[in-house]
């Protein structure tokens, strides 16, 4: 079969049913893309642009409210207009899903878009019942799964009678609650609770363990004590056992006491789409609803692949996008793997937390011997002059040859600095070679050598600029 006749079926249309669809086309193949809700997936419509938006906003706020130059450069609590707010970040929402999905599937003759929920009825076949009651019969050659993944909510007792948050009904909000309580201690969650702070809740984290527990102690410690200087109140270990909602208030059942809120924001995790794709009935392989795939994007039925949040990838939308190229170019003849022994993560609180690579347990259980150092931002000369050194850079190498092995970084722009650490993890440097690189003065990147430096020198013994 050439690809002018290969027919894709693409289910979904975020970050990793975009590239697929679009890679498929570009080498040849016309597809038929299935969308049960809103053109462009969590990214740009419910996930990233709308949460970075309102911590970007939430920022701003902060700086004129506080800043480390108050006592040269007055201070004033900003007045929140959140109507104002949320409709300045819904424009930029509709903009980039026009320009960055709907037009481009609108101008590419090669995809016809169906509105729908599909189901798979056979190995080349799909069920799509269209959003105007019809039903559509697809038959198809190869087929993509890219439906992404939801909220995630836990059995708390009372919870469901509740109408609390997640993180998309928590974006959409109108107003600024006073009082704020978020069940959860990972990224979503301690992303969202420190711009509702910043904006002027009074928010309470409950978290099962510590704040980002599948991550060094380190990263979890800095960004609790970044949370205590903002009046963020952090309880660790604590699960809520009971909630009630009268109408107002949120009262909730602690083994750590009861806790009152006026809003209640469950950041838990996520879920991934595809319990209604019959997906069992194909042969295709899932643990708790993720998608099993290999590193072509391969499920374990023949001709069915799938990349993104919904399967057992990182759920990164650059992930997911890098994922749907690669299973394209696999689907039209090609043979393309994704690696992900190098992929940069970011968490946008304040400080950012970015890492690549493995963290030091996670090297020393893969066996490696490691050799490590931690350079703390009171030694990086840009913190210095921002008068925020809260935070720190971690170079984790192997021992006998300098190796880089992974890099864990908490700073104010930890997420600028981390893809100079994943590239030099890519070209397998050693830590003399980073630190015998040109790295421009005052920059937040510059702690790279300065940390690769430790391994060799006192880098407070070091004039400013000293290579």
């Amino acid at each position: 079969m050439s690809d002018k006749n290969l027919h894709i079926a693409v289910i979904g249309s975020g970050g990793a049913a975009m590239a697929a669809a679009l890679k498929a086309t570009e080498h040849g193949a016309r597809v038929t893309l299935v969308e049960r809700g809103t053109i462009g997936g969590t990214c740009v419509n419910i996930g990233c642009v709308p949460s970075k938006i309102m911590i970007r906003a939430g920022h701003i706020a902060h700086l004129r409210r506080e800043s480390p130059f108050d006592d040269g450069l007055s201070a004033q609590t900003p007045e929140v207009n959140q109507p104002a707010l949320l409709a300045q970040q819904q424009a930029r929402v509709e903009e980039l899903r026009e320009s960055k999905y709907q037009s481009i599937l609108s101008d590419n003759a090669a995809i016809t878009v169906l509105k729908g929920e599909a189901r798979f009825v056979s190995e080349r076949t799909l069920r799509v019942a269209l959003s105007d009651g019809n039903e559509q019969t697809v038959t198809f050659d190869l087929a993509f799964i890219g439906t992404g993944a939801r909220p995630a909510i836990p059995a708390i007792p009372g919870l469901s009678d509740t109408p609390y948050l997640t993180s998309t009904s928590a974006l959409e909000l109108t107003h600024i609650p006073e009082r704020l309580a978020v069940i959860g201690g990972s990224v979503v969650a301690l992303e969202l609770a420190q711009a509702f702070s910043r904006l002027g809740s009074e928010v309470t984290v409950l978290a099962r363990s510590r704040l980002l527990s599948q991550s060094d102690a380190d990263i979890g410690e800095t960004i609790n004590a970044a949370f205590l200087r903002e009046d963020i109140n952090v309880l660790e270990n604590t699960e809520a056992s009971e909630v009630v909602y009268d109408g107002q208030t949120y009262t909730m059942q602690t083994n750590q006491g009861v806790l009152h809120a006026d809003q209640l924001l469950v950041a838990t995790g996520r879920t991934p789409n595809t319990e209604t794709l019959n997906l069992a009935a194909l042969g295709v392989d899932t643990e708790r609803g993720a998608i099993t795939v290999d590193s072509g994007m391969q499920t374990t039925c023949s001709g069915i692949y799938a990349a993104g949040d919904c399967t057992n990838q990182p759920q990164f939308v650059y992930v997911a996008a890098a994922g749907g190229n690669r299973a394209a170019i696999n689907m039209t003849g090609g043979d393309a793997r994704l690696d992900l022994s190098t992929m940069p993560e970011v968490i946008f609180t304040d400080p950012q937390i970015a890492t690549v690579g493995l963290s030091e347990a996670e090297a020393e259980d893969q066996g490696y011997d490691t050799d490590s150092r931690t350079l703390n931002l009171e030694n990086v000369p840009r913190a210095l002059v921002n008068f925020d050194t809260l935070g720190f850079i971690k170079i984790v190498a192997e021992r006998r040859s300098g190796q880089l092995l992974g890099v864990q970084c908490v700073a104010g722009e930890a997420g600028e600095l981390i893809q100079t650490a994943a590239m030099a993890l890519r070209a397998k440097m050693t830590v003399d070679e980073v630190a015998d690189g040109l790295f421009p003065y005052l920059t937040m990147v510059e702690g790279l050598k300065l940390c690769a430096q430790t391994f060799s020198k006192d880098v407070k013994q070091l004039s400013c600029c000293a290579g």
